[in-house]
């Protein structure tokens, strides 16, 4: 899985901030409409650089936002010579190459895209890297990341940048499996199904972010830190988080933005 593969890197969790501005509970845009349909999607690889390693298996669930159902789901292996991170996601190589319908399996999971208005993912920037590579379709669709983009109730009591375990264990999910991409898939969709205002976090999620800098000094760090902003990740020598105009205008601090902001967010 994308999340698990990218914690080997050892980057630092911190806690998550309030929802809510000091005026009142965080208000939704009324310009962006509300998805009726997501493709929550996770894939497992042989490593972390889509020039070099491969995407080895593919999950997905075809979600409906107004009626917090299942349509559809999916699950198949791509065929790899070599898996190094076999350790983690406990598929052999070998595995992959057993017969099964895989080029049938992307016609299918190509029309699971088509249908979908939001592709899903939990550390999006890993999963959507693999896409236009290999086997992979390049895709069309805005991103949304259950990770980065979407801020959790206050009351789950996550940290700013969650893991799939700790997301569903919050939403008292069991879990049952890990590194493998349709389980990882279930525990996104079981929590969406559990979440009262979906809707607005859907909306909320998808407001254009660009990278921001804090501009806080040494004794006020820990205002960035509060706000969910990582230390030398990506920018060495700064606290930066991927921030909407709206969350960068609610918080207490100053901020400045370091990269452009995106036209879409789409792949």
């Amino acid at each position: 899985m994308g999340e698990q593969l990218n914690l080997l890197s050892g980057e630092p969790q911190v806690s998550a901030s309030e929802p809510t501005t000091a005026s009142g509970p965080m208000v939704v845009p009324d310009s962006l409409p509300v998805p009726n349909s997501l493709l929550i999607i996770d894939t497992e690889t042989s490593g972390l650089d889509p020039e070099q390693d491969h995407c080895l298996e593919v999950g997905s669930i075809l979600f409906s936002v107004a009626d917090r159902v299942v349509l559809a789901q999916q699950s198949f292996l791509l065929p790899v010579s070599s898996n190094a991170a076999e350790p983690i996601n406990r598929i052999p190589a070998s595995v992959t190459r057993l017969p099964q319908p895989w080029r049938q399996a992307l016609d299918y999971f190509s029309a699971l895209i088509d249908a979908a208005d939001v592709l899903v993912a939990h550390n999006a920037a890993f999963d959507r890297q693999w896409f236009g590579h290999g086997s992979l379709p390049a895709v069309q669709r805005p991103w949304l990341c259950t990770m980065e983009d979407i801020r959790w109730p206050a009351e789950r009591q996550l940290r700013s940048r969650p893991s799939v375990r700790d997301l569903a264990l919050a939403y008292e999910i069991p879990v049952w499996a890990a590194h493998r991409a349709l389980s990882d898939c279930t525990y996104i969709a079981e929590v969406f199904r559990r979440c009262e205002d979906l809707e607005g976090l859907l909306i909320r999620g998808l407001e254009p972010r660009q990278l921001m800098r804090a501009q806080v000094s040494y004794d006020n760090r820990h205002l960035a830190k509060d706000a969910g902003f990582r230390w030398n990740d990506p920018i060495k020598g700064a606290w930066t988080r991927r921030l909407s105009e709206r969350e960068a205008s609610e918080l207490a601090f100053s901020v400045d933005a370091v990269e452009p902001l995106p036209e879409h967010q789409a792949a």
